[in-house]
């Protein structure tokens, strides 16, 4: 039995790995954002600094040790039986709660993460005690858990994110107002004071943030303590003649400087802080093994009180868990994706909004609007020009959705503000030993700037304040999710230790494997040959060779949407029908978001090209007829078969396949027509359209005259003339689309510049043409 410690340890140790790649894939946002978004820097310097900051603030990592040791329940309460049994399942839940959230793309906090499911664990694990218990009641709960701090840490969550998101607006409006959009001047006159605060505020924050869990924190103490006005003051002038230097010597923005020292800082910070809620609980269990082990007192006898003392940091073990955080930093896929959740929330420009909009961000939006109108109303006029044009944004090319993604999503002011407000706010509340969550800062303090440089505009702020509102929510979810996650781990552990131990370790490689794949086969479909592209020519032609890679694409998954539909429901098959209508909602999303994309298409057209817009409009109307028919195609086969109605019979069955058969062929032909860029077979595609429709109406008319003679299924009927007339519209969307393509196509190219493969292919039609082209050229 007393060999089930040991093996804890080790699967505790290996945990503590696990625990650090999925903590650092959900964290790297807290010091990368504002860098990588303002794309200031190249991504690999980027990279190396955040590096550094890490590696330099693993062997500062020691202020929340105490909280995996006793911060959060009183050690004294439990065996080692029992505190062993909390910290495993500490470890379990909040690998798992934070690889969730890292696959939704979602930052939350690991300090809350780990804190909850310390108190989870203890809360029932006591309960557990006091249930066995013939003096004990639920009152005494109390003596097992450290409320208090409990307390605190819910009441910081609430504060930080509002003083956060609050403060960060208010810097960010005056330093717009201040520098506006157009600040290359303004900066080159005013940088090293912009210089000379920023960097303050952010090496005060290292070393508030960074020194003081430090052993050699103690060595500096003197000069530190009470002497803080004259460090800052200090700073200030000495970073304020340097940033004159900088900017003068090699004619560089001192911006680039302030993001760079800016990353720097809050990398070291979130490596000194968080490091501990990653590795604090397996360094407690290897502490109170080292105690228990050689003392021959029974594992459930031996009162854990030895952990109220201080204990070591264990430098060595530090120094490997900042090295297996840099790794992870540099390779990890799941941190570019919670990257993208705040870049997107905070970009400056359109782009594809991740959130959908609920009841909640709707009504913030309108009560904020009507308040906007207020104030109008009572600020003069002139005060407010004045404003306006220190928020106006410098003209530039239009880009679209897709183009705006590459471009920097904010420039540099806000990245310096972002780093600059989220290191003072740390900082501060530091000093003032209030529980905080660099994840929360760091998010709120860029959703202010955002919301103060009026990123958040008619056409995205619905989007953005749902996006901000599930956050936030999701960070609430956290909590509830650690306290009732591992409640219920902590249960079945103690229920039988030997067995439960080794199957929830096996759960949780199986879950994480699973997620990890389910993140990799998201992103590579998210990437698909077969996906839509938006237009980006400006000219006629340009548009009619990129728009037939989209003909071609919705051609080719169309035609298998169709033939799954009816392959689907010949053969009762729910399980295909369900994941044919993901196809087609896939389709039709991009097919709509290429809708969208038609401002910015046209703004982007050159003055004698403004007809191509007409053209692009119509094929993207066909093509939202087209999937507008498969969708119905699709839902009423699958609502049909799940309704458990009667299976078409054998005729109706037979006669759907022929027109799948006649449909799979032309739409074939079609899409190896538009890869080939063949566009003078288009005239004879449309011809044979002519009889798949005779065809279908062919088919009507025998269900005509069965449902007059023979028919018994009323749904079969509604079913089968519904798959034929849709099926007709299908063809006539088709075909549409080919007569437009076809028409702009010969409109578009001169007879002079018609290839020669193109005059030999219809020299049997055009030969009286070319005939007389050759008489005019004569």
């Amino acid at each position: 039995m007393d060999n089930i410690y040991l093996y804890m340890l080790i699967a505790l140790t290996i945990l503590a790995v696990a625990d650090i790649v999925v903590g650092v894939s959900n964290d790297a946002i807290n010091f990368l954002n504002s860098a990588i978004g303002s794309k200031a820097l190249s991504l690999r310097t980027i990279m190396i600094v955040a590096s550094l900051g890490i590696f330099i603030g693993a062997v500062y990592s020691s202020g929340l040790m105490e909280v995996a040791r006793k911060g959060i329940f009183v050690p004294a309460q439990f065996s080692f039986h029992e505190i062993m049994l909390i910290f495993m399942t500490v470890m379990i839940t909040d690998i798992l709660l934070l690889d969730f959230f890292n696959t939704l793309g979602l930052p939350t906090s690991t300090t809350v993460s780990i804190v909850f499911n310390l108190l989870g664990a203890a809360v029932i694990m006591a309960l557990i005690k006091i249930s066995a218990s013939d003096t004990e009641t639920f009152a005494d709960l109390g003596t097992y858990i450290n409320t208090k701090k409990a307390i605190e840490i819910i009441s910081g969550i609430l504060l930080s994110v509002v003083i956060a998101f609050s403060v960060g607006a208010v810097v960010q409006w005056f330093s717009r107002l201040i520098f506006t959009f157009h600040y290359s001047e303004k900066i080159k006159n005013f940088g090293a004071l912009f210089g000379g605060v920023a960097l303050t505020a952010i090496l005060y924050f290292i070393f508030m943030k960074g020194l003081k869990g430090t052993p050699y924190y103690s060595d500096m103490k003197g000069m530190i303590e009470g002497n803080e006005i004259y460090i800052i003051l200090g700073g200030f002038v000495l970073f304020t003649i340097l940033s004159f230097a900088f900017q003068k010597i090699t004619k560089k923005s001192i911006l680039l400087v302030v993001i760079a020292v800016g990353t720097f800082g809050l990398a070291l910070a979130f490596s000194g802080n968080d490091l501990v809620n990653f590795i604090g609980v397996p360094m407690a269990a290897y502490h109170s093994f080292e105690a228990w082990s050689g003392t021959g007192i029974p594992a459930t006898e031996f009162a854990m009180g030895v952990l109220d003392k201080k204990m070591p940091a264990e430098p060595f073990l530090l120094f490997i868990a900042g090295g297996i955080m840099v790794v992870t930093l540099w390779f990890s896929k799941k941190a570019k994706t919670v990257a993208e959740t705040e870049i997107s929330l905070s970009r400056q420009s359109e782009t594809h909004e991740k959130f959908k909009p609920n009841m909640l961000s709707r009504s913030i939006v309108k009560g904020t609007s009507l308040m906007s109108d207020a104030l109008t109303a009572i600020i003069p006029k002139a005060t407010q020009e004045k404003v306006n044009a220190s928020f106006k944004k410098p003209d530039s090319t239009v880009l679209t959705k897709d183009q705006s993604i590459e471009a920097p999503a904010f420039d540099m002011i806000r990245a310096s503000v972002n780093l600059m407000v989220a290191g003072v706010l740390i900082s501060i509340a530091t000093a003032m030993k209030l529980p905080l969550s660099t994840t929360y800062v760091t998010f709120m303090v860029a959703m202010g700037t955002s919301l103060a440089d009026r990123a958040w505009g008619a056409e995205s702020a619905v989007y953005r304040v749902a996006g901000v509102l599930n956050v936030i929510g999701g960070w609430f979810l956290t909590a509830l999710g650690a306290f009732t996650g591992a409640g219920i781990v902590v249960f079945l552990i103690n229920w039988h230790p030997a067995v439960m131990t080794p199957i929830l370790l096996l759960l949780t490689v199986v879950l994480l494997a699973r997620n990890y794949l389910s993140h990799k086969r998201k992103t590579s479909i998210a990437k698909s040959e077969d996906s839509l592209k938006g237009a980006e020519s400006s000219s006629v032609q340009g548009v009619i060779h990129e728009s037939a890679d989209n003909i071609a694409n919705v051609v080719k998954r169309g035609n298998k949407i169709y033939s799954n539909a009816i392959n689907g429901l010949a053969k009762q098959d729910l399980s295909s029908l369900k994941k044919n209508q993901k196809q087609i909602d896939k389709l039709s999303l991009e097919v709509d978001n290429l809708r969208d994309n038609i401002f910015y298409f046209i703004k982007n057209l050159d003055e004698s090209s403004i007809g191509a817009s007409n053209f692009y409009i119509n094929i993207l109307g066909y093509l939202q007829d087209m999937t507008q028919s498969l969708e119905y195609i699709s839902k009423v086969s699958h609502k049909h078969v799940n309704n458990n109605h009667k299976k078409l019979k054998f005729n109706q069955i037979k006669e759907l396949k022929e027109v799948n058969e006649a449909i799979e062929l032309l739409f074939n032909d079609t899409k190896a027509a538009f890869d080939s860029r063949s566009f003078e077979q288009i005239g004879n595609i449309i011809s044979r359209e002519e009889n798949v429709v005779s065809i279908v109406s062919d088919k009507i008319q025998k269900q005509v005259e069965r449902t007059r003679k023979e028919e018994s299924s009323p749904k079969n009927t509604t079913l089968y003339f519904s798959l034929l007339l849709e099926t007709k519209d299908l063809l006539k969307a088709t075909m549409n689309l080919l007569e437009e393509y076809h028409d702009a196509h010969d409109a578009s190219v001169e007879p002079a510049t018609i290839s020669e493969d193109t005059i030999v292919s219809t020299e049997s039609n055009d030969e009286n043409n070319e005939n007389n082209e050759n008489d005019e050229q004569e």
